[in-house]
């Protein structure tokens, strides 16, 4: 996830015993010590430089984790252990972990104040989402109206630890997907010199859904806030007395539940105090009734008027147990029990914090469970599914977010993020097994969630399978960070897996151990699956496991392919043009003439972006076309013989042009501050074409002629101010775009083309009504675009018309077995490529990003690539030749094919 980290400091020191001579505090005895070792850990100001996070105490051993600053600024991702045995007064080291960076050098005086900060951060989202478009989410009119527009806000200034270090200004944005209305939360990094965000992921912790989307089944929710016990939590009543009551689960056996009477003293509702010392708040176990209520409104907040579940009398009835309510209650209890009696932790955060359920939340998210970072959400259930509560691993599964988060605080990305989801699943479904009496040698041992469906059997239904037998040779997912944060669903078994091998292998109990007191002992924020192998495996021989177990820990890892260097082997079928760009998919790349063009950062990600250039064959020497002028250049297009692209930096968005046989840069075009982001930029000769994205209104197609100062709009008509044109094409002077505005009987959407040379706009002919058009692609034959008639499926048609809107078909469909999800299009006098993603809700290889080529005429179909990633940003080459970036191997690369390669069956 971050690469290029500089450190001297070791990942891991295991097996030692050193005095300790500081005194005072756990953290003052830690940071002593390290600056005792300075020749080992080479840390030369402990005391300014590591910041005290928490100190686990478990009987006479100490883990004191430190965090990361540079010339005072929090290090994202850097964070020290130090673990410490105590006896008689005195304190011996027994080992360190955790990552410390030593090669930082930034400078921490920012460039850009935090209001252009949080804007750029909520353009990039904008972006990665897909743009708003009128009519979509039940709104008629523009994005003013979506309940929760996006909205950021500052959190400070972090260091990024790539190179030498990248400052940033961390920024959440919150709010709904302005495309399709879903709840959004993202974690944003913006280069603090430049404006530019080189970082963002999704800062919510889901059981199964891979994205924020919420078309297709993918979703994720608003973020974390204040809790109950913080913020606007109605009062309860101190002192009433504990109740046993009773409940029926969803699968029809009645269990006892720990009840008290509400406020008014004439009813009862899901309230536990049985584990409080004092009969107070710690400890407290609540289950709430937020039916009625979005995702949007509880996730993060604690929004007045909600009431604990209540009952007029103790046995709580059909609507609890049909609401989730019981299964909730009954199943947090379970959770807690484990914690306190397997490993003696008190409560989620290890220090008596409230357990709060809400159940009831419905709308997209029926079969799902979210943890926001104070309490866990679930959903309502649905004709398919049961509500989320009804399976007591994903019960455990989204508390045990909460133990991650209180201990090693896995980055929600990439490989520390499918940890966190594999230690989650892992503790998750230890509870179950032991609740419920499964033997950890029946093959459904391993089913996660598969108590949730109504009508499916166990394996149809379940969402993940710790014994699915997955590996990272076979079976690792490249993803840029916009799908699944980088993959933490879609490959979390992998580790999962290993961990539930040991389990099986070993005495149940004793695996649990190892594994917690690797999480809470060794693990640190950005760690990934061979750090947490090691972190294991440090744990058991902490735990003194017999040599026998401790092979057995060995050979799961090895099994699953979890060994040093393993990404090393990753391997794909295509021909690399450009390694490790190090933008995260962020930049389009261009392609024409015999060239291709794209962004790239240095080896280390540490530099703001350049554009390079090279010839499709890969003969010839590679061409540094921007200037290294600490602007961030991005998006390139070119034709062959000119290339052009965006350079940012803090208010300014320029359009540069630069010829491929050398020249002087000259500027085409500043972006004012009012329109926002600019995309789709696309270059034939002396025209230039782009969209400009306004921050308030529909984005708008312009144009210009090299040497010509102003651009040309291509305004929508009717013209209104959320009417829009955009998703340009450039071919021969023509330029074909989508365009949506106010119609007879509302929004219509349509796809134009306009002959530069006349100004003359012909409208291509429709199939039937679309819900929405999107991408075009124009040729010197025909005019193609994306056509989407159900915006609750996502499918796209793959449409294709004469340049003078006649003889539409469609060369693909936008129903049935053979439909795609369209997301973006390409197109050559030889090939419509179509980069698409499925629409299921499991996730897999074949969900991701991948590119699908047909024949003019659609007769002829097949798949650009197998590679086992995601393929992005394609564009088409000429003849069959398509250039795109692509994850399969943990990094992202420009790869290219000049054939397609077959159906990957």
């Amino acid at each position: 996830m971050i690469q290029g980290q500089r450190t001297a400091t070791p990942a891991l020191v295991s097996g030692i015993r050193e005095r300790v001579r500081a005194a005072g505090s756990a953290a003052d005895a830690a940071r002593g010590y390290l600056a005792d070792k300075e020749s080992r850990y080479r840390i030369a100001r402990p005391d300014r430089d590591l910041e005290p996070v928490r100190t686990t105490i478990a009987g006479h051993s100490e883990a004191v984790r430190l965090q990361q600053k540079h010339r005072g600024v929090d290090v994202f991702g850097g964070q020290y252990v130090v673990r410490m045995e105590t006896k008689d007064g005195e304190r011996v080291v027994t080992g360190t972990s955790g990552k410390y960076f030593t090669g930082l050098k930034v400078a921490v005086e920012p460039g850009v104040d935090e209001k252009l900060a949080v804007e750029r951060a909520v353009g990039a989202v904008e972006a990665q989402l897909g743009p708003w478009r009128p009519g979509r989410g039940g709104k008629d009119e523009g994005p003013d109206e979506v309940e929760e527009p996006l909205t950021g806000t500052a959190r400070g200034l972090v260091v990024l630890p790539r190179g030498a270090g990248v400052l940033t200004r961390h920024v959440t944005v919150r709010g709904t997907d302005p495309a399709t209305g879903a709840p959004v939360l993202r974690e944003v990094y913006v280069e603090a010199r430049t404006g530019y965000p080189v970082l963002q992921y999704s800062g919510i912790k889901t059981f199964a859904k891979p994205s924020d989307r919420a078309t297709a089944g993918a979703k994720e929710a608003t973020g974390a806030g204040s809790s109950p016990e913080r913020k606007g939590r109605p009062a309860l009543a101190q002192g009433a007395g504990g109740t046993q009551g009773s409940g029926v689960k969803l699968d029809g056996k009645a269990v006892g539940l720990q009840v008290e009477r509400d406020d008014s003293g004439k009813a009862y509702v899901l309230r536990d105090r049985t584990r409080s010392q004092d009969g107070g708040d710690r400890n407290r176990i609540s289950t709430w009734d937020a039916r009625g209520r979005s995702l949007s409104e509880v996730s993060g907040v604690w929004p007045p008027g909600l009431k604990e579940f209540g009952s007029p009398d103790p046995a709580f009835g059909k609507e609890a147990t049909e609401a989730g309510a019981v299964d909730a209650h009954w199943g947090a209890g379970k959770v807690y029990d484990y914690y306190k009696e397997v490993h003696g932790r008190n409560s989620l955060d290890g220090r008596g914090m409230a357990v709060n359920s809400l159940v009831g939340i419905g709308w997209g998210y029926a079969d799902d469970a979210v943890w926001d970072g104070t309490k866990v959400i679930y959903g309502s259930g649905d004709g398919e599914y049961r509500p989320a509560s009804a399976a007591l691993d994903v019960v455990g599964h989204e508390m045990t977010n909460g133990v991650i988060e209180s201990s090693a605080n896995l980055v929600h990305a990439g490989q520390s993020g499918a940890l966190g989801v594999a230690v989650a699943d892992y503790f998750g479904n230890a509870v179950k097994t032991d609740a419920y009496g499964v033997p950890m040698d029946s093959p459904d041992s391993g089913l996660i969630g598969e108590a949730l469906c109504r009508t499916k059997g166990p394996r149809e239904c379940a969402t993940r399978d710790l014994n699915d037998g997955r590996t990272t040779s076979k079976s690792f997912l490249g993803v840029a960070f916009a799908t699944d944060s980088g993959g933490v669903h879609l490959n979390s078994t992998i580790f999962s897996g290993a961990l539930w091998d040991i389990r099986k292998d070993l005495d149940r109990t004793l695996a649990d151990r190892i594994v917690y007191k690797a999480l809470t002992e060794y693990m640190t924020p950005l760690d990934g699956f061979t750090e947490a192998r090691a972190a294991v495996i440090a744990a058991a021989k902490d735990l003194k496991v017999a040599d026998k177990d401790l092979r057995s820990v060995e050979r799961a890892f090895d099994a699953h392919g979890i060994v040093p260097g393993w990404e090393q082997a990753m391997g794909v079928d295509s021909d690399q043009l450009l390694g490790r760009i190090n933008t995260d998919g962020y930049t389009s790349v261009g392609a024409g003439g015999g060239w291709w063009a794209a962004s790239k950062s240095n080896d280390d990600g540490s530099e703001p972006y350049s554009v390079w250039a090279g010839r499709l064959d890969g003969t010839g020497e590679k061409k540094l076309i921007s200037p290294n002028d600490g602007r961030f250049h991005t998006d390139p297009a070119t034709d062959g013989k000119t290339v052009v692209w965006q350079a940012y930096r803090g208010l300014s968005s320029d359009v540069l042009a630069r010829p491929l046989a050398g020249g002087p840069i000259r500027k085409l075009f500043s972006n004012s501050a009012n329109l926002g982001r600019i995309s789709s930029l696309s270059v034939e000769g002396k025209i230039v074409t782009f969209t400009a994205h306004q921050h308030r209104g529909g984005p708008r197609v312009m144009y210009l002629r090299m040497g010509e100062t102003d651009p040309v709009a291509v305004p929508p008509v009717p013209w209104s101010r959320y009417a829009g044109t955009s998703d340009a094409s450039l071919n021969n002077g023509r330029i074909a775009f989508s365009h949506f505005h106010r119609g007879n009987k509302g929004w219509q959407y349509d796809t134009e083309v306009l002959d530069t040379a006349t100004g003359k706009r012909t409208t291509m002919q429709q199939l039937g009504t679309p819900d929405t058009v999107g991408r075009t692609a124009i040729t010197g034959a025909y005019v193609y675009w994306l056509a989407g008639n159900d915006p609750n499926s996502g499918l796209t048609a793959v449409r294709r018309a004469n340049l003078d809107g006649t003889g539409t078909v469609d060369i693909s469909p936008g129903a049935g077995k053979d439909a795609l999800q369209g997301v973006t299009l390409t197109a050559s006098d030889d090939a419509v490529t179509v980069g698409t993603r499925t629409p299921d809700t499991r996730p897999s290889n074949e969900t991701l990003g991948k590119l699908w080529q047909f024949s003019p005429d659609g007769s002829r179909r097949s798949r650009v690539s197998c590679n086992r990633g995601e393929q992005l940003r394609p564009t088409a080459a000429g003849g069959r030749q398509v250039v795109w970036l692509d994850a399969t191997t943990g990094y992202t690369d420009l790869l290219t094919r000049a054939r397609p390669a077959g159906n990957c069956g």
